[in-house]
């Protein structure tokens, strides 16, 4: 039953690729739209050999992970002031929703004039991509923690600090891995469009570098690389979110 079902989890991707590979036998379409897989295997391999491909990768990643972390700093501790006052948070709603409705990719030109082509335009954007995710995770996180909880610390004398730390933050932690997972994702999305705009390193510029040239195997490679990076990104959150979460599902079914 577990092969099957990871079989299922693979069936449409495995059925595209054969689509694919069938189709660039033939000549369904025209290959110099969509390469056969071997010539992206190739284009991969020449890209890899070469030091581009790992070069580009790990730019892109330096810098998800740099606006990332920022975003964490910025983001997890005012969700969690918000969270925990509301009064704070009111005077803020309204401009937050109008910066969360704001593509950060259409700040971009704004961001070049305002600090260049360089490093600091494309780390912001990351971190207003995934800001809001985080942020608003760790709200709902904090203002959903349980009530009874609360009491019973109340009840063993637990300091406003204790509570917090050894309540509050521990109930909170699966909705804020939920939008940590959201939010690397987006940091994803948004560096990607970044550097298609403004770069000369990274796979964002990589792929646009290839469409410029007409080679659309290396635009491929770079698509596929950020897919790939992407699900790792996921599948890592995914586990730490399902951990967290079963954690409380027992302590639910405690009756705590």
């Amino acid at each position: 039953m577990g092969m099957g079902f990871r079989l299922k989890k693979h069936l449409v991707i495995i059925m595209i690729f054969i689509i694919w590979s069938i189709g660039s036998i033939f000549k369904w379409w025209n290959p110099y739209i969509l390469p056969s897989p071997k010539e992206v295997i190739i284009s991969a391999g020449e890209l890899i050999k070469s030091g581009a491909l790992i070069k580009h990768i790990a730019i892109s990643t330096l810098r998800v992970l740099e606006g990332f972390f920022i975003t964490i700093c910025l983001a997890i501790p005012l969700g969690i002031l918000f969270g925990v006052n509301k009064s704070i948070y009111d005077y803020f709603k309204n401009l937050l929703g109008f910066l969360r409705h704001t593509p950060p990719l259409s700040l971009v030109p704004l961001l070049i004039l305002w600090f260049g082509i360089g490093e600091k335009s494309k780390i912001i954007i990351i971190v207003l991509a995934s800001f809001f995710p985080v942020l608003l995770n760790t709200i709902s996180g904090v203002e959903g923690c349980s009530k009874k909880l609360i009491e019973v610390g109340q009840t063993f004398n637990l300091s406003k600090i204790n509570i917090f730390k050894k309540i509050i933050i521990p109930w909170a932690l699966p909705n804020i891995l939920v939008g940590m997972r959201l939010g690397i994702g987006y940091s994803w999305r948004a560096i990607i469009g970044a550097e298609m705009v403004a770069a000369s390193s990274g796979l964002g510029y990589l792929i646009l570098d290839g469409q410029q040239l007409s080679r659309s195997a290396v635009v491929i490679v770079g698509i596929l690389s950020i897919g790939i990076l992407g699900t790792v990104c996921d599948w890592i959150f995914g586990l730490l979110t399902n951990k967290f979460n079963y954690a409380q599902e027992v302590n639910n079914n405690e009756g705590v």
